[in-house]
């Protein structure tokens, strides 16, 4: 069998990078004589098969031919006559068209290997073009690379803008826009991804509400990088060094996002954007068909996290009143990613990036001061229903209160 370790795995090999996942080309064979030898048929669009003994990816050397917008559009060819070339061709990076065979000769006809030294992000051919869902994989690759130094190519980035201006990705689909992002909260620099979609003017069709607080003054006393924009993904950027959960980073993202509803008249003052942001997060997340606990866990620290900013000038009761509506109290919460999306927020502002969060510990110890209240005399049958539970209400904020009470 003519088989060549092809994409991601290659790649990731001549970058010393970790590989995953190993996807295989075959050249020359037909689906009949793939399952002769043992391979099991998984391909629905096209032919690929798994190994019958390391469930790798094989699939049938194909070209493609455009036929109709998005990134469905497309007739494949897969047939014995199909080479190795005509397979990289329709790849979309040169760094992800260079191949490897089993003895370990390089196969490089688009010079990717090259590029990968340079650290570029380049198309293979103005085939790139035919597919909006590839805008969304170079920006994945910025987040993923971007700690590496990869930049984008500039006559890329120009076929990017040209695709965007041709109305190509508003054929793109919200399974399609989620997977991506999703892949890209997950990288080391998840921001990249939002810059790349922002250079090349597709962030304002696929993510508006993102889109949207670029622009948008902060006072400078408490935001010196002013934007409300750049604050976002200087917020995102910490929240990757403090977490790998996607949920938090994806909070820390989205917290800000009701103050491109500000009026002009009280710029750069964003009075209520805590709940006016509300609505406009679940849009995006309705469109995207984003999963809830990313939503709930946004709209928990969207709408609190000011409270959490200034936990040491609340009052008991606002406090577990604060921790009730976090579900802190719960035996399955997430406290904690709230906690950590806060500190992304207060950490996402120039100069401050290293600058302590108490307020964390604070309402952490709160927490736990509150959860270990004494609730056994309340269950001697005198009190019914919500009765109990304003009770423990007063248990708590009594417990807070003992604790927070400004020493004699």
């Amino acid at each position: 069998m003519e088989k060549y370790l092809v994409g991601g795995a290659v790649r990731d090999q001549l970058l010393g990078y970790p590989v995953k996942e190993r996807d295989w080309v075959v050249v020359g064979e037909t689906p009949k004589s793939m399952v002769k030898q043992g391979f099991r048929a998984v391909g629905k669009d096209f032919p690929v098969f798994l190994h019958p003994e390391s469930h790798e990816e094989y699939a049938l050397a194909r070209t493609e031919r455009k036929t109709a917008p998005g990134y469905k559009g497309f007739i494949v060819h897969a047939d014995v006559d199909v080479t190795l070339e005509q397979d990289l061709q329709r790849r979309d990076l040169t760094i992800n068209a260079i191949a490897l065979t089993p003895e370990g000769e390089v196969i490089d006809p688009y010079g990717g290997k090259d590029d990968l030294d340079k650290r570029l992000f380049r198309h293979v051919s103005p085939a790139f073009a035919e597919d909006p869902v590839r805008i969304l994989r170079v920006a994945r690759f910025a987040a993923r690379y971007h700690h590496l130094g990869f930049k984008l190519a500039t006559d890329t980035k120009e076929l990017m803008q040209g695709m965007v201006d041709a109305g190509e990705v508003d054929h793109l689909v919200p399974e399609r826009v989620w997977a991506e992002l999703f892949k890209a909260l997950n990288e080391t620099s998840p921001s990249a991804f939002f810059y790349t979609l922002l250079d090349c003017g597709a962030l304002e069709k696929i993510f508006p509400e993102i889109y949207n607080l670029f622009g948008v003054p902060q006072p400078e006393k408490y935001h010196p990088e002013i934007d409300t924009g750049l604050h976002s993904m200087m917020c995102l950027e910490q929240a990757a060094l403090l977490t790998p959960k996607p949920e938090v980073r994806f909070a820390a993202l989205v917290h800000d996002l009701g103050k491109a509803l500000s009026p002009k008249d009280n710029l750069p003052h964003h009075y209520g954007h805590e709940t006016k942001g509300l609505p406009v997060l679940e849009a995006l997340c309705d469109r995207l068909r984003v999963p809830n606990a990313f939503k709930s866990l946004a709209s928990h620290v969207m709408q609190y996290h000011t409270h959490c900013h200034k936990v040491t000038e609340l009052k008991p009761s606002t406090l577990v009143d604060l921790l009730n509506a976090l579900g802190a109290f719960k035996q399955h919460n997430q406290f904690s990613e709230f906690l950590l999306a806060c500190e992304a927020d207060a950490k996402g502002r120039t100069g401050l990036e290293h600058k302590p969060y108490p307020q964390a510990a604070y309402l952490f110890t709160a927490a736990k001061v509150a959860a270990s209240v004494d609730t056994s005399d309340l269950m001697d049958g005198k009190l019914q229903g919500a009765e109990i539970g304003e009770a423990i209400r007063r248990l708590r904020i009594q417990a807070i209160a003992d604790i927070t009470k400004p020493e004699q």
